[in-house]
């Protein structure tokens, strides 16, 4: 019977290498397909829209018109002066040069009415190879340099709405390798701060790696074969959210193994009580956080639509990653990875500690003295920052939308001296050809309209060309717009429709309204539910929901004043509201679930009250560096030169500090204290009789079975509950063990039932039918000579 089992044993101790080497392979295979995310993606506004928006119809109206599936570059030729002969003969050989990369015959070189610039279009073809089209941007750049050179003092810049997307897909490219080099080093030296290991950060890193490779690999597959919409803003958050997530379940879980290992000799077995206490939490947050984003989904706009699966499938894969191959690592490792700082079995005198004297002991102890005080007076704090989101900037033009000097946005200034400012980025009309002459007189009455011409015609359908008064993407520009589509709809049989950049981001903040209007109630009653599920609560759940908005408003006005006044923002994206909701939401409802799922497990010990200090004492620590570290992960978008994802960047981490410095540290637990047992209502976490010590041990067997030939038959990470097993040995740990005849001293047992037990101690929480108390000799006993107090092999 032995034989067997040792057998068994031996050969599930491979277990842990198996999943380490599959993981690596599976790493290595998708890495190609990792570096390969930037060209799947999809950076034009319009790509976002929804099918029934009127940008996207007049898009798929223009299909039909020479040359209408183009993008134009407007090539600016600027002298401070006034152009000369020379100039104008310049324009003229540049336009022939530029001829190749038009999809049409270029229109006559436009000069202006000061004679100070004049402009070329050159209509592009759409390309979804980013690479491509940038390389073709660049090439027209290069010659319009060349041709500059050879005129002293003249300026040529390459803008419109072509230059404009060529320089946000370069951002872009350039700043992908940098942004997953930057997270990773920010990754690691926190790790290195935290355990004070030359050899422990290096489990989790690499973990994290690995997640980080599958998940843009799994997605690049998705974006090229599903048609999962990609842009660089959600690319770039995939990656950050990987690392900053990823790390907080390794700190998590990591530090549950740590305190474990000081009760267990053998680190499987450490493990998988870890995996029993931390995974449930582990998986909760993690659900909460999918779920949240998959909220997305009922979005309008594509880039929701796309950004919810995006952070969704990185976080599956992250805490798939985290609870599979982390934990086979460190049971590979074993102790030594901790060196120098290594668990002593016996020994948590480190546990003690922190729950008698450290800071968040005194945090603890000092908000239970006045709790209500507290609670109020944060609050209060909380709601004072809320009133800066009246400063909250208006909407992005395109011109503000980077924080250097790029040429598209140097050309639209260019252009803007001589031409009226909406010429770089003109706004077209598609109607019904048999009603041109009524369209082209609505268009010319309306207010804000400058010049109308037409630049297409077909037998069924006519194209106008529009400029405006105002620039592109300010709200004169959405207005003249608005009054652009009233008056064309209001002629019969048109069948008119106004399109261009300007009609492009005004759809595109509609529906971000939209979408806001819907998915953040959706998203609160769901993570509602979750947090109900979980803590089988109801005022709890409300509570922590309250303080998570209440959070997300705050961290929402500070970020205003900091966009205003420390950034200088002159605009943020009318999707970061919705974006920022989500993430501070699903995260922050991360940390209070970690805070408040090992309360209800002390409180089962311990007591209510005692139970939020302790768990408060005891998780303090490693929530506070998962929330920096995800907050540091955060920011590291801040060093892309593109204002809406530095303004993510900063919304998100400064949000994340906020819910974990204040909100988890001290809201919560003075709410939790002044509502007291009631926030369980309407369960409440049931004493166990015999409470545990923190210092509780237990040691390795000494019989023929040693521990882990018990535990590593059971998948490391399932539960499985062996029955009717004859077990001979001195010392026997397990959770879910049923129905066995065992023999032994020590027998420690979370949920034993029915069993016939012979030993000299038996702890256990929910007894059913089982043998007597233990007698007082047999229990270990305190420095003072009492009883110590045992229980669950928590």
């Amino acid at each position: 019977m032995i034989r067997p089992r040792r057998a068994a044993a031996r050969s599930t101790r491979l277990f842990p290498w198996l999943i380490v080497a599959c993981w690596l392979l599976a790493g290595i295979a998708i890495s190609p397909l990792a570096f390969k995310l930037t060209e799947a993606q999809t950076n034009n506004a319009s790509a976002f829209l929804p099918k029934d928006a009127e940008s996207t119809r007049l898009l798929e109206a223009q299909k039909k018109l020479p040359g209408g599936d183009s993008v134009p570059a407007v090539v600016v030729l600027h002298r401070d002066t006034t152009l000369t002969d020379q100039d104008l003969a310049a324009a003229d050989a540049l336009r022939t040069e530029l001829r190749g990369f038009a999809t049409t015959q270029l229109p006559a070189v436009i000069p202006s009415g000061d004679r100070r610039a004049a402009l070329i279009t050159v209509p592009m073809p759409q390309d979804k190879d980013a690479d491509r089209f940038t390389a073709n941007v660049q090439k027209m750049r290069e010659i319009a340099e060349r041709t500059a050179a050879g005129n002293p003092g003249l300026t040529i810049a390459v803008t419109g709405p072509a230059g404009l997307l060529a320089d946000t897909y370069d951002v872009f490219s350039k700043i992908e390798d940098a942004l997953l080099l930057v997270t990773a080093s920010i990754v690691a030296v926190i790790l290195l701060v935290v355990y004070r290991s030359p050899f422990l950060w290096i489990v989790p890193l690499l973990s994290v790696g690995i997640a980080d490779q599958m998940a843009a690999g799994l997605i690049y597959l998705l974006a090229k074969h599903a048609d999962l919409t990609v842009n660089g803003q959600s690319s770039g958050m995939l990656r950050v959210l990987v690392f900053g997530a990823g790390t907080d379940y390794a700190l998590l879980l990591i530090a549950r193994y740590r305190e474990e290992l000081t009760r267990y000799a053998e680190p499987a077995a450490a493990m998988r009580i870890a995996l029993h206490r931390a995974g449930p939490a582990i998986l909760a947050s993690a659900g909460t956080v999918i779920i949240g984003m998959l909220c997305l989904l009922l979005g309008t706009l594509n880039s929701h639509r796309g950004l919810g699966p995006v952070c969704a499938l990185g976080i599956l894969v992250a805490v798939v990653t985290m609870l599979t191959l982390l934990p086979a690592a460190m049971v590979v490792g074993g102790r030594r990875l901790f060196w120098p700082f290594v668990p002593e079995l016996g020994k948590p005198e480190h546990i003690e500690q922190i729950e008698r004297t450290g800071f968040w002991a005194r945090t603890g102890a000092a908000i239970a003295r006045h709790p209500r005080r507290i609670w109020l007076a944060t609050a209060a704090v909380l709601g004072a920052l809320v009133i800066g989101m009246s400063v909250l900037p208006g909407v992005l033009r395109q011109d503000q939308a980077f924080r250097n000097e790029v040429e598209s946005v140097k050309g639209q200034h260019l252009a803007e001296q001589s031409f009226p400012p909406g010429v770089t980025a003109p706004t077209f009309v598609v109607a019904n050809a048999a009603h041109a002459d009524e369209v082209a007189a609505a268009v010319r009455a309306t207010p804000g309209v400058v010049g109308a011409t037409e630049s297409g015609r077909t037998s069924e359908l006519v194209q106008f060309l529009v400029v405006l008064d105002s620039p592109p993407d300010s709200t004169d520009s959405f207005h003249s717009v608005e009054a652009l589509r009233t008056a064309v709809h209001a002629v019969p049989g048109a069948d008119a429709l106004v399109g261009g950049n300007t009609a492009v981001n005004l759809d595109v903040r509609d529906a971000a309204i939209r979408d806001r209007g819907v998915i953040i109630p959706v998203v609160l009653l769901v993570v509602l539910l979750i947090l109900g599920l979980l803590l089988r609560a109801i005022v709890a759940p409300v509570l922590l929901m309250a303080t998570v908005v209440l959070s997300f408003f705050a961290a929402l006005g500070a970020s205003a004043l900091a966009f205003r006044y420390l950034f200088h923002f002159p605009g943020i994206d009318p999707a970061l509201p919705l974006v920022g909701f989500i993430f501070l939401v699903a995260l922050g409802v991360d940390y209070n679930i970690f805070l408040m799922t090992r309360v209800r497990e002390e409180a089962g010990q311990i007591g209510h009250a005692a139970g939020v200090r302790r768990g408060l004492a005891v998780t303090g620590g490693v929530i506070t560096s998962a929330g920096v570290v995800l907050a540091a992960t955060f920011a590291v978008l801040m060093i892309f030169p593109l204002v809406q994802l530095a303004a993510v960047g900063f919304l998100v981490s400064f949000g994340v500090l906020l819910d974990t410095l204040v909100v988890r540290s001290v809201l919560v637990p003075a709410l939790a204290l002044d509502v007291g047992p009631a926030v369980w209502w309407p369960s409440h976490p049931a004493l166990a009789a015999a409470p545990r010590a923190a210092g509780d041990v237990h040691p390795a067997p000494t019989g023929s079975v040693a521990v882990d030939d018990m535990l590593t038959e059971v998948h490391l990470l399932a539960h499985d509950s062996p029955r009717h097993d004859a077990v001979q040995g001195d010392d026997l740990q397990h959770d879910d063990l049923q129905g066995d005849h065992v023999q032994g001293g020590d027998l420690q047992h979370d949920h034993l039932q029915g069993d016939h037990v012979q030993g000299d101690d038996l702890q256990s929480d929910h007894r059913h039918h089982n043998a007597p108390a233990p007698p007082e000799h047999g229990r270990r006993r305190s420095q003072d000579g009492a009883p110590a107090r045992t229980g669950r092999d928590d």
